[in-house]
């Protein structure tokens, strides 16, 4: 009997000793679950609002961040959290990043990008890279969104693409138990609103800039964009010379960041097949114009142009060179003196030497950053 008293007692003391060892005095668990288990974050977050941008990055002076939106780390953070997280479209196998594929310059290399049935989109995929400084501030191809804040909660409520409504959206993220962790960090509570998502997300976006490619380093030893950067060979400064000078790319994309200043018409077409712009702004020279995206990282995010028709850069080259259409809204400096389509009639020299300058814009180590990648643990 006694035997039996000792073994009872052993056990209820361990039993005590273990639920004092269970919780605080709080009551609370001392190991809880950790609410950002699914994601693989770091203690620190990811420099996203002071990136070391060269000078000539800086001197663009195209940036449309708002006063009111600046980036920061942690709501950059959440922005990077919302665009990789399934869970924001009706049937959860959609987020953002499936049509803006960050090793494709944000980008998809599918001509049209297949929504959450199957369905797809209108238009090609846009590259995201350097969306910060379009100095136009309207975005989509046919800049319907007059601010970036505007645009990002858009492909989620589109009955295509992610098929949320907005009520549907902010319900999402409430289920979610990362999201409290991270709202609270990038805005001081827990409040789920569309205008913290769409600031957030915006955050993230604006954060995309490319500035470690080939050309930047060769950029930061000159003094101008013109003068011969002594990192690239001789056929790459003589694409170059051709990019700035007689192809007139620069006309469209001529500043450090390569991206248009507004949207134009690049002569795919004699007629209007997509009314791009002048769908949007019901101003009848803006039919058939399109935003100009930059040209960072092209050759990483093919197929190109709004409708995605050209799979190569030579393509792209050809079509320039001796492609151009007459369509009435055709972009001033792609007609000659005489008020024709420009033909460049570049020899396969030339060619080859453009060739060699666009590849100079991709920033490798952009695509593989890990402030870019997929945050979830899959």
């Amino acid at each position: 009997m006694r035997p039996l008293l000792i073994l009872t007692a052993f056990v209820m003391v361990l039993a005590a000793c273990k639920k004092e060892d269970s919780v605080t005095d709080s009551g609370t668990p001392n190991n809880p679950v950790d609410p950002l288990a699914a994601l693989n974050l770091p203690a620190t977050p990811y420099n996203y609002a002071n990136q070391p941008l060269p000078t000539h990055i800086l001197a663009v002076g195209a940036d449309n961040t708002p006063a009111n939106n600046p980036i920061t780390d942690d709501g950059a953070t959440l922005g990077r959290v919302l665009f990789f997280d399934q869970n924001l479209s009706i049937n959860r196998t959609i987020a953002c990043a499936s049509c803006h594929q960050s090793d494709k310059a944000f980008s998809d290399p599918r001509i049209k990008s297949t929504g959450h049935a199957g369905g797809l989109t209108g238009r090609h995929s846009m590259s995201l890279v350097n969306a910060r400084y379009y100095a136009n501030r309207r975005f989509f191809w046919d800049e319907r969104a007059a601010t970036l804040e505007d645009q990002v909660l858009r492909p989620i409520q589109d009955t295509v693409e992610m098929g949320l409504t907005l009520d549907q959206l902010l319900a999402r993220v409430r289920e979610q138990a990362y999201y409290p962790v991270l709202l609270t960090k990038a805005f001081g509570d827990t409040a789920v609103t569309s205008d913290r998502l769409s600031r957030a997300l915006a955050q993230y976006v604006r954060s995309m800039v490319s500035y470690q490619s080939k050309y930047d380093i060769g950029r930061a030893q000159v003094a101008a964009t013109g003068d011969p950067f002594p990192n690239f060979t001789m056929q790459e400064n003589m694409g170059k010379g051709i990019f700035n000078g007689p192809a007139t790319c620069a006309t469209c994309h001529g500043t450090d960041a390569h991206i248009a200043p507004g949207p134009r018409s690049n002569g795919l077409d004699a007629t209007t097949t997509d009314a791009g712009v002048g769908g949007s702004s019901a101003i009848p020279n803006q039919l058939g114009q399109f935003k100009s995206p930059s040209l960072r990282n092209i050759a990483l995010n093919a197929p190109y142009m709004h409708d995605g028709r050209f799979t190569t850069l030579e393509q792209v080259i050809e079509h320039y060179n001796s492609g151009v259409q007459d369509h009435p809204n055709l972009s001033p400096p792609l007609r000659t003196p005489g008020g024709t389509p420009i033909r460049l009639n570049l020899s396969v020299g030339q060619k080859a030497a453009l060739l060699a300058f666009l590849h100079t814009l991709s920033d490798n180590s952009f695509a593989t950053d890990p402030k870019f990648q997929d945050p979830f643990v899959r």
